[in-house]
């Protein structure tokens, strides 16, 4: 976690995404085969569906989407939203931050085939 100290708060800002992978058991990639999760081939076709949502709705894929298209394609319940505008103000998220939760949530919602943008957050 050091290392992040290093990186401004900028930069960091410009991530999409930031996960943390906790070190695995010894020997648990050579333990069977539970826990595989899904097949290559079914995350193709759920990216492949999820993608031609975004065509049909807004004619590009999320990631592409201006301010004016997430306010229409992303609205949120006023539950969620006091939940997002909570979580901004706590963890100090920028404006930019905001449209990427955004975005990312109506990703989840296409990767789940969902064309209701609720409970996403």
């Amino acid at each position: 976690m050091r290392y992040l100290n290093r990186l401004s708060g900028p930069f960091l800002d410009r991530f999409d995404l930031s996960i943390e992978v906790p070190l695995l058991p010894q020997g648990a990639l050579q333990s069977g085969t539970e826990n595989r999760g899904e097949t290559t081939e079914q995350v193709r076709k759920r990216v492949f569906l999820a993608r031609k949502m975004q065509f049909e709705r807004a004619g590009k894929i999320n990631s592409q989407l201006t301010t004016r298209e997430i306010e229409r394609d992303c609205q949120l319940s006023a539950q969620d939203a006091l939940f997002l505008e909570t979580a901004l103000t706590k963890l100090g998220l920028s404006v930019r931050a905001y449209h990427r939760i955004l975005k990312v949530s109506r990703t989840i919602a296409d990767l789940a085939a969902r064309r209701i943008f609720n409970n996403c957050i």
